[in-house]
């Protein structure tokens, strides 16, 4: 098992908004897997709606609703893409990065 401070964050929230932590010393495992397409999913929405909002930008056809809506979908994406990076960094900080890995 991971100690405390070894725990990884989850893509996803609990109840209450509350983050939720998987502690397991096995990548591989369903959970982690689980975790792994999650985020691989969220990071593809986030450039998916960024690619969007750019093209929307360049439009000057884009009405006020469409961009609120778009505004929308891009806060919800950067939280996910946020939450993934935090969980990534913490991941990081277990081990030192400058030391080689043989």
């Amino acid at each position: 098992m991971t100690t405390p401070n070894e725990l990884r964050l989850l893509p996803w929230s609990g109840s209450g908004d509350k983050p939720c932590y998987l502690s397991t010393d096995d990548p591989d495992g369903y959970m982690s897997r689980l975790a792994d397409s999650i985020e691989a999913i969220q990071l593809g929405t986030a450039s998916e709606l960024l690619e969007e909002a750019s093209e929307a930008l360049d439009s000057q056809g884009t009405s006020l609703d469409d961009m609120r809506c778009l505004v929308k979908e891009l806060t919800g994406a950067l939280r996910d893409v946020y939450r993934v990076a935090a969980s990534r960094g913490h991941l990081l900080t277990t081990s030192d990065p400058r030391e080689p890995t043989y």
